[in-house]
């Protein structure tokens, strides 16, 4: 290691704790936290984010990290690092150099602002009354606007926000992926819709006992890989992945006694996030090598686990008979093939996360037309919720009972998380591009799969994507392994030959 090297990396992994810090907090705060300690975790949250921010904006690093970067350019000046050095210097200057345009004061205000932000959209959405949460939203997004001008951006502010979630993305960019994808959306869902197909989805509202549905989730996370000594799952009202070191990710779900896939599917979702986080290199915690590539690339692990091995014949053709020991009442009499069109049904939903392969991305494109119209100040705060239900009639045919079946159904934006949704569709394309280059370099991937061997796919996914950490691109990562850049072409392919077969299109 060059000297000096050493010292960024040491300063890195104490900011890194902090921000881990926080997001135990945060953990903590989404599961097992009482509701009158909201106040109390937005200041604390707002402290440690804040030291994290002003550690590494501060001047000693700034210091540090200019003996081995031009701070203008982001230039690598030293001639004697290695590759991985190189670019784990390289990302180590993209983050300080976001962190350093922004503020330390506009940190903590954020950061207490959102966490209060997200308590009361628990409160609104389950009194299902946007107004509650419209004023918190307004303030977040007029500081989302303020954090685009701080960053700088080329055409407009949502850029600059995209950009923190999947580096080099764009709003023309992600256009053009919506552009190619959505009139096979449309078409194949029209189809479906026409083709009358007997609908099997009510095989998976029945009652299902829920201790049950926990410990059979727990069988397939086990079986995928996922390390309970260094990991477990709990309960949310969202489910999501956290992670606090490689040696510590945990995972939430939430269970419906008269829905087994919303259980099921989310487990298996975050598992495939908990998986990549697991698989990172340890050795270098606290440093971009120890990081996953982009938001797009992350949740292309878990789309690929839910939904290409997830949803697939192979999976159930092993899974199936156990989950029908589990629950003979229920399932001890419906054939693979039924079961098998019942969690691939096709049929519009409010609801984004229980929304089926082929209409989940349009939920998506909607998102993204309605924080494109806040950021450029198009549409009013207020206006939301019958703007989102106009959309979902032209993009769905189907409107929202209520704002919580609308406009409230995601925690994203009391997070202040604006410029992530459109990483879900990003994730299903990389996803599939991924899980078509396992399949041609795995022998016979799909009949493992089908004898109950997840293991084979762990491990080339460990050894390809886990490890390798931000040293490379989601571009170059795409190049080096599917060797095509990102393409809508393999997922549409994919849900026109699986949903063909299904609906005898």
């Amino acid at each position: 290691m060059a000297l000096g090297l050493d010292i960024i990396i040491s300063e890195m992994r104490v900011v890194s704790r902090l921000r881990k810090v926080a997001a135990l907090l945060a953990w903590d705060q989404e599961t097992y936290m009482p509701t009158g300690g909201a106040a109390a975790r937005a200041d604390q949250l707002s402290l440690i984010l804040s030291l994290a921010h002003g550690r590494f904006t501060g001047s000693d690093f700034r210091h540090s990290l200019g003996q081995f970067v031009d701070l203008e350019s982001g230039q690598v000046t030293r001639n004697n690092l290695q590759i991985h050095e190189i670019r784990m210097l390289e990302m180590t200057w993209r983050d300080w150099r976001h962190d350093v345009s922004i503020p330390v004061e506009f940190i903590r205000d954020l950061a207490l602002l959102t966490s209060k932000a997200q308590q009361v959209w628990e409160q609104a959405r389950e009194k299902s009354d946007f107004a509650l949460f419209a004023p918190y939203l307004e303030k977040i997004v007029v500081m989302k606007r303020q954090e685009a001008e701080y960053l700088g951006y080329q055409d407009e502010p949502y850029d600059a926000l995209i950009d923190i979630f999947e580096p080099g993305m764009t709003s023309r960019k992600l256009e053009a992926l919506f552009n190619a994808l959505r009139p096979v959306l449309v078409n194949l869902s029209t189809q479906i819709r026409q083709a009358n197909r007997p609908n099997r989805r009510p095989i998976l509202t029945q009652n299902y006992e829920e201790s049950i549905q926990w410990e059979f989730g727990l069988e397939v996370l086990t079986d995928m890989g996922y390390d309970f000594s260094r990991g477990r799952q709990d309960r949310s009202a969202h489910p999501f992945t956290t992670d606090f070191h490689p040696t510590d990710v945990r995972i939430t779900t939430r269970l419906n006694p008269n829905d087994l896939a919303m259980g099921l599917f989310g487990t298996i979702h975050e598992g495939g996030h908990a998986l990549y986080e697991q698989g990172l290199d340890e050795r270098y915690f606290g440093t971009p090598l120890c990081e996953a590539i982009s938001l797009g690339i992350h949740e292309s692990q878990s789309r690929l686990w839910e939904n290409y091995v997830g949803r697939s014949r192979p999976f159930w053709m092993w899974y199936y008979p156990r989950l029908q020991k589990r629950f003979p009442g229920q399932l001890g009499k419906v054939s693979l093939d039924d079961f098998y069109a019942a969690i691939n049904a096709v049929a519009p939903t409010p609801i984004r996360v229980e929304a089926d392969e082929v209409t989940y991305n349009l939920h998506i494109m909607l998102r993204f037309d309605l924080e494109r119209a806040m950021l450029n100040g198009s549409v009013a705060i207020k206006d939301l919720p019958e703007l989102w239900n106009a959309k979902m009639q032209e993009y769905l045919g189907i409107t929202p009972k209520n704002d919580a079946e609308g406009v409230l159904q995601d925690i994203h934006w009391s997070l202040g998380a604006i410029g992530y949704f459109p990483t879900y569709t990003l994730g299903n394309l990389y996803g599939r591009q991924l899980y078509e280059a396992a399949r041609q370099q795995i022998d016979g991937l799909e009949d493992r799969i089908a004898k109950g061997d997840l293991k084979s796919l762990r491990e080339w996914l460990h050894t390809n994507i886990y490890r390798v950490g931000r040293a490379k691109t989601a571009d170059e990562l795409m190049l080096e392994l599917s060797g095509r850049s990102l393409s809508t072409e393999p997922f549409n392919r994919y849900l026109e030959d699986k949903y063909g077969q299904l609906y005898d299109l």
